[in-house]
């Protein structure tokens, strides 16, 4: 318990300095909120009155303290870009989008590493290691809207066996929808398959050369249950917190795949609202960005506990 609440003490500091750092850097957005709202030709009254409203010619502290009590309370504003709407629905639309992906390419990457890693460390030196290595760097090299552009031509646009620009809810139709975003979410995976496999197969080298494992190989224990039951869980310590960075990173960061594929999650409608000077809109999608990359590294930090009991005793 009090590991839990000094992880919820971390997080409501991270969410602070985040929350400030980005209202101070979309005050230096350029563009007139006013003239967004309203549109050009207006008379400077009109402007002077929406900016008083909108409490815009307040001093920038105040400013920050208004929006960070009622973003405290669920309100994160509205937008100021017409069709004008509350933050937090847009964000509400979007981020379920994004998350999915996340999700998907994740753990599309997490069940083709796993055992990529296990037979590469099996092997380690030999011809099966060097190519997976080898495989793997070059999936490295590839750079996304390469590899979505490849995906695109082939499944999509060759074979027809993806759609190419579409976009089903789950709510909707769950099996459209896993087949709208299976191909994004491979696109997605690539990336994160090559680092995956590489950091679990050089934890697990390391671990196999460990006292308990040599035991257990004297004892005349197969070595797939070697493997499996000794040496993956305590060589998954560099992985967890990898995939934990990665969900947090991948929410906001899947620009690319959104524009590939014409998908209206997280990061595309941040790009765009930035474009438009629809700050509102960006602080609170940064915010709720924030809000989940802490939340589940927080998670995954609890869950070292699990994966080695002796984490257990050193926070205590």
């Amino acid at each position: 318990m009090r590991r839990i609440a000094w992880r919820a003490g971390e997080l409501l500091g991270v969410l602070f300095i985040v929350s400030f750092g980005v209202f101070m850097l979309v005050t230096l957005m350029p563009g007139d909120p006013a003239v967004a709202i309203l549109g050009e030709g207006h008379p400077p009254a009109e402007y002077e009155a929406l900016r008083h409203e909108l409490g815009l010619n307040d001093p920038l502290l105040i400013r920050y303290w208004d929006w960070l009590s009622s973003a405290a309370t669920g309100d994160l504003g509205r937008s100021l870009v017409p069709p004008q709407s509350d933050v937090s629905d847009r964000i509400l639309g979007a981020l379920p989008v994004s998350v999915q992906l996340a999700v998907m390419g994740l753990l599309i990457a997490l069940v083709l590493a796993v055992p990529l890693a296990m037979w590469s460390a099996a092997h380690a030196g030999g011809a099966v290691d060097r190519m997976i290595s080898a495989g793997m760097f070059a999936t490295l090299s590839v750079p996304s809207f390469l590899a979505g552009l490849l995906l695109i031509m082939i499944f999509a646009n060759g074979l027809g066996w993806f759609p190419r620009a579409q976009w089903v809810r789950i709510g909707e139709d769950p099996v459209g929808n896993l087949h709208h975003a299976l191909l994004p979410a491979i696109v997605i995976a690539l990336m994160e398959l090559a680092l995956f496999t590489r950091i679990l197969r050089n934890d697990l080298i390391v671990t196999l050369k460990e006292d308990y494992i040599l035991a257990a190989r004297a004892k005349g224990m197969p070595p797939w249950r070697i493997l499996v039951t000794d040496a993956l869980r305590p060589s998954s310590f560099s992985l967890v917190t990898l995939m934990g960075i990665s969900l947090g990173r991948l929410v906001g960061s899947t620009v690319i795949v959104e524009y590939l594929f014409a998908l209206p999650g997280m990061g595309s409608m941040i790009v765009t609202a930035s474009g438009q000077g629809d700050f509102p809109l960006v602080q609170g999608a940064v915010l709720v960005i924030a809000l989940v990359y802490v939340v589940v590294n927080a998670g995954i930090d609890l869950s070292y506990g699990y994966l080695d009991p002796r984490t257990r005793r050193v926070h205590a």
